[in-house]
């Protein structure tokens, strides 16, 4: 990709983290500083479903108020494997401590998501299906990632992967042992986010690249760097006091959506000025 593209990369942080990410978007386009139109939308989980939300060409004020209001929002399930993301987090860390290797984390954390029984696949699809405002790949650079559960192997699914759009998302939002594995080819994938929060190294190469980032991510600044090794620059939003506040204990709570949302509107508003200067 030529270095004066720009790419738009949204991280990973459940429900909550789709809420703020919309709110984000929606406050730096009410002020002037709308960057839902870059040349490479990249989403990992939670992402994966903003930035299919934004390829759907729906305005952003649109999708904002699908966060927002209750009236609109779309039906989410509770998960049911007994596996909170404390829990998650717990395995990670002791995996991690087991054995560092980044791939043998991937492929412990992908064997426990197959061993454990969770709510039923096509379920959980039909909540992703109902994120969705358009089933379609959109004709513009949509990436979207994932993690063979397997293998540890990153995939990134594109309009020419030859999977539907709502069973890519489904499978970068499938959270280990909290959701199910997705099948795909016959492959069983789960969440990009196992690779990493928000996999911004993918976007090496671009000219400026903005990074909203609902999570920490410990390999932040090594991939800044990548970016930055490629001529890129890179600014990035991550949640405020308030947001964080709003997204409570469970980022997987649907009723941390609404405060999420206008957490991320007012956060939004508050970048829009920084943002504009950077985006160009």
């Amino acid at each position: 990709m030529s270095g004066n593209g720009r790419a738009l990369v949204l991280g990973g942080g459940g429900v909550a983290g789709i809420a703020w990410l919309t709110g984000v978007l929606a406050g730096l386009a009410g002020e002037g500083a709308d960057v839902t139109h870059a040349d490479l939308l990249l989403g990992t989980s939670a992402g994966s479903a903003v930035a299919a939300q934004i390829g759907s060409g729906l305005p952003v004020a649109e999708l904002f108020a699908r966060q927002a209001e209750p009236a609109l929002q779309n039906r989410e399930l509770v998960p049911s494997g007994g596996v909170t993301v404390a829990d998650f987090a717990e395995i990670w860390k002791r995996l991690a401590e087991e054995d560092p290797d980044p791939m043998a984390i991937r492929r412990g954390l992908g064997a426990r998501a197959l061993a454990t029984d969770t709510v039923d696949e096509a379920a959980r699809r039909a909540v992703i299906e109902a994120r969705l405002p358009v089933h379609e790949w959109p004709s513009r650079d949509l990436r979207v990632t994932a993690v063979n559960a397997l293998t540890g192997d990153l995939r990134v699914f594109d309009r020419a992967s030859g999977a539907s759009l709502v069973d890519a998302v489904a499978a970068s939002c499938a959270v280990p042992m909290i959701w199910p594995p997705v099948t795909i080819g016959g492959i069983r994938y789960v969440d990009g986010g196992v690779r990493s929060p928000n996999n911004l190294d993918l976007a090496a190469g671009y000219g400026r690249v903005l990074l909203i980032a609902p999570m920490d991510d410990p390999a932040l600044a090594a991939d800044i760097a990548a970016v930055e090794g490629e001529g890129g620059r890179v600014e990035v939003i991550v949640p405020d006091e308030a947001s964080v506040t709003a997204f409570g204990a469970d980022p997987l709570d649907p009723s941390t959506r609404t405060p999420s949302a206008n957490a991320g509107l007012a956060q939004g508003k508050g970048a829009a000025e920084n943002i504009a200067s950077f985006w160009g």
